[in-house]
């Protein structure tokens, strides 16, 4: 059965989370988000990653154990539903991701009651920094109105992100999150390149370099950088 939210609470939620934001900082705006989405629209749980120096995602906040767990069992498995909406920018859902194809990996390292998931990119300066994910613990068939109110969850997020570094914050959120910004362009035509000269697709390029940086103890961007630097001496 799809889940069908209701337009007047999203509002209504938004507009208290809005609220909210200007007495706590990054991180409990984050937990409230999470705590929201699933009073508000009844799902199982729901939690969110931001990319790490690593190039991997870490979970920042979320609402149970499970959802917790899934963020984990991705970032170690470097695939799932979340990973692909970060690198490819765009909303991936899975009607039940015990039984997707797409993530094989993933389906080994899940021992919770998750199912259903769907993930959404938080955007900062034009691309993605982090996803905004929940899960169901029943095969759900997601529609428009589930992606409609985490897109509006995730601009929410953004709006926090960008206000925190204007305002020069600092702490473990905002250092990844002006990492991300800092070397993005870099990491994407690294990607580029490697999707090109290898056939590859976007996320198993991006898998190479993250799995290049965590096996060397270096940061994905470094790697990112040497692998164009080797790319344009052959070419000359």
């Amino acid at each position: 059965m799809a889940t069908h939210i209701d337009e007047q609470a999203l509002q209504s939620a938004l507009r208290q989370l809005r609220e909210a934001e200007r007495a706590a900082d990054v991180v409990e705006v984050l937990r409230r988000t999470v705590a929201s989405v699933n009073a508000v629209f009844g799902y199982s749980g729901a939690g969110v990653m931001f990319v790490t120096e690593t190039g991997g995602l870490s979970y920042i906040a979320a609402s149970d154990e499970a959802s917790r767990e899934l963020e984990e069992a991705q970032a170690s498995a470097g695939q799932g539903p979340c990973y692909e909406s970060y690198v490819y920018a765009r909303e991936v859902v899975s009607r039940d991701v015990r039984a997707d194809d797409r993530w094989p990996q993933l389906r080994e390292k899940l021992t919770g009651p998750v199912r259903a998931v769907a993930g959404t990119p938080i955007p900062l300066g034009g691309s993605p920094v982090g996803t905004l994910n929940v899960y169901r613990d029943a095969p759900v068939d997601w529609d428009d109105s589930d992606i409609s109110a985490l897109t509006a969850y995730s601009s929410l997020i953004s709006e926090v992100l960008g206000a925190a570094l204007a305002a020069h914050e600092r702490g473990v959120v905002a250092d990844q999150l002006q990492y991300a910004l800092d070397y993005r362009v870099i990491i994407e035509r690294a990607v580029g390149y490697l999707m090109g000269s290898r056939g590859l697709d976007a996320v198993t390029a991006f898998d190479v370099l993250r799995r290049q940086a965590r096996d060397s103890r270096r940061r994905v961007a470094d790697v990112a950088a040497d692998l164009l630097g080797e790319a344009i001496k052959r070419r000359g």
